[in-house]
């Protein structure tokens, strides 16, 4: 096992068993995050990265299961001096509601939310919830958790942290809440912290705040980020390596720079493509990707990105799902356009 790795997911699946019918909210997702990384994952609204973010926490809410894959959660602790040792958790393995997974949730694992004003109760002031998750967590008496809580929100920059403490969420700005909720986060150090989409509603100022703000602290804290995010200039400006989903699934893994310089995957193009460019001198249309992301009752045979797709392959991608394929070292696609034995087979067959 490599010591630099923290999390491990290895063919994670999520369904949600409804109704209308079987969501397969994610279908064989594989990756691992490195201890002080920044790992990105981006894709369209209903991809499947907060029920990644949820599973890996054991929080997926009913009708949602894990229904299979790992998640495998490498915790060091110190050994007497005698340097750190590493420890392997199954997740999966473990009792959602057992005290060994509330023990790693929100103590050593920790979660920044889509939407604050949501997250945080609004009949309890920011401090008594940041100092509930404090003692749940550390054996500190509530006068030990009260200073920890406000070294924690003068950590994340909120002003007047000692009179802060005492307000309720309504009272605060959505920048400020959102600082709350990091501080929520972090207020145990915990190992990795998932931030979902932890800019969004937030101004443009705010939204460089909050991106600094975490970047510093990672930097000082040398903990690992999962940042959970659609947009794409938060990860260039965030992230080592990413993840790009896409119904459910891993369509591509690379680092940050050969995602931007050299994507290959058609799905990766079109989301490049799809957004504005600063240094565009001529007045030209936004390519929008064509279509929209199928319904997940309905899944399209295949390859799920075929109908939207431009390099779409008649006979093949609407037909067989295309394999995981190491293009490059550290770069894998799941696209027949780099299988080159399908590839070719598919236009044989549809010149006959």
């Amino acid at each position: 096992m490599d010591q630099d790795v923290i999390l491990q997911v290895d063919d994670l699946r999520v369904h949600f068993f409804t109704q209308e019918g079987l969501v397969r909210a994610v279908d064989g997702v594989s990756f691992t995050a490195k201890r002080g990384q920044v790992l990105g994952i981006v894709g369209e609204s209903g991809c499947g990265k907060s029920v990644t973010a949820q599973a890996i926490l054991r929080i997926v809410p009913p009708p949602g299961e894990i229904v299979g894959g790992k998640i495998i959660y490498y915790r060091q602790s110190s050994n007497n001096g005698a340097g750190n040792v590493t420890q392997t958790v199954d997740l999966t393995a473990l009792p959602a509601r057992g005290r060994e997974m509330r023990e790693i949730r929100g103590g050593e694992i920790s979660m920044v939310f889509q939407e604050p004003m949501t997250s945080l109760d609004p009949v309890y002031t920011i401090g008594d919830q940041i100092m509930e998750a404090i003692t749940l967590h550390q054996k500190v008496n509530k006068s030990e958790a009260r200073e920890r809580a406000i070294e924690m929100l003068r950590l994340v920059g909120m002003p007047r942290p000692e009179e802060t403490i005492d307000n309720y969420p309504h009272q605060l700005s959505g920048g400020m809440r959102q600082r709350v909720m990091i501080a929520i986060a972090l207020s145990c150090s915990p190992s990795l912290l998932i931030a979902d989409e932890p800019t969004t509603a937030l101004d443009v100022t705010t939204e460089a705040q909050i991106l600094e703000l975490m970047r510093g602290l990672q930097q000082e804290l040398g903990t690992t980020i999962l940042l959970i995010t659609h947009n794409l200039g938060v990860i260039a400006e965030m992230c080592d390596d990413v993840i790009v989903m896409y119904l459910g699934k891993v369509v591509e893994h690379t680092d940050v720079d050969t995602l931007f310089f050299n994507p290959k995957h058609p799905y990766t193009q079109a989301l490049l493509q799809s957004i504005p460019r600063i240094e565009s001198t001529k007045k030209e249309r936004l390519k929008p990707i064509r279509g929209i992301v199928p319904d997940p009752y309905a899944i399209p045979s295949g390859c799920p990105f075929w109908p939207r797709c431009d390099h779409y392959i008649p006979g093949l991608c609407d037909r067989e799902e295309p394999d995981y394929i190491t293009v490059e070292p550290d770069h894998e696609v799941r696209c027949h356009l780099y299988d080159p034995e399908r590839k070719t087979n598919a236009q044989v067959n549809e010149s006959r």
